[in-house]
């Protein structure tokens, strides 16, 4: 993964518990960077490490510390600068779902080293759509959850709930969920 995911998964743990604790997550998970650079592709083994780490550290189950940083990841990558390319993807939230896959496109243009997942929306009705989720990486599903909540709170939405659905049969770390908003 890129720097740019080590940095909010920083700043996530130092919002929520100093600098301090992130020093000592740090240490539990054996990461020796003192600081992540964005552009930079680093092995997907050191975030898995830093959310074990901080679950362990911080007693909270990994899943639920997964889903609180996709929830603020989506907070990070507006304020960080890149609020242009969330806008680019589109200006509703179904409309924004269908377009994660061109925003990551263009996205790789410049993080050339980029393995994005791949989404699939399938609206149901005007308030409810079936998200896939196609990744190369294990362990993310709650990850999602978040960032669908995240996307959410970006488009001013009253509420949106997110039913996990399983993985997709013969399918390695793809899921679907059940995603119903107002």
């Amino acid at each position: 993964m890129y720097g740019l995911v080590n940095k909010a998964a920083h700043k996530f743990v130092v919002t929520g518990h100093g600098e301090q604790v992130w020093n000592e997550i740090k240490e539990k998970a054996g990461i020796d960077v003192d600081t992540f650079v964005s552009m930079e592709a680093y092995p997907d083994e050191i975030t898995y490490k830093i959310v074990g780490a901080a679950s362990e550290y911080l007693k909270i189950d990994a899943q639920v510390i997964l889903e609180e940083f996709g929830k603020y990841w989506i907070e990070y990558s507006m304020v960080e600068g890149y609020s242009h390319l969330l806008e680019l993807a589109g200006n509703t939230f179904p409309e924004f779902l269908k377009n994660l896959d061109n925003m990551h496109s263009y996205i790789a243009q410049s993080f050339t080293e980029l393995r994005p997942p791949s989404f699939i929306c399938k609206e149901i009705d005007e308030n409810t759509l079936i998200l896939e989720y196609h990744s190369e990486r294990p362990g993310l599903a709650s990850f999602v959850v978040g960032l669908l909540k995240g996307l959410g709170n970006k488009f001013n939405l009253e509420e949106v709930s997110v039913e996990y659905l399983g993985q997709i049969e013969g399918k390695e770390n793809s899921h679907e969920y059940k995603v119903c908003y107002k």
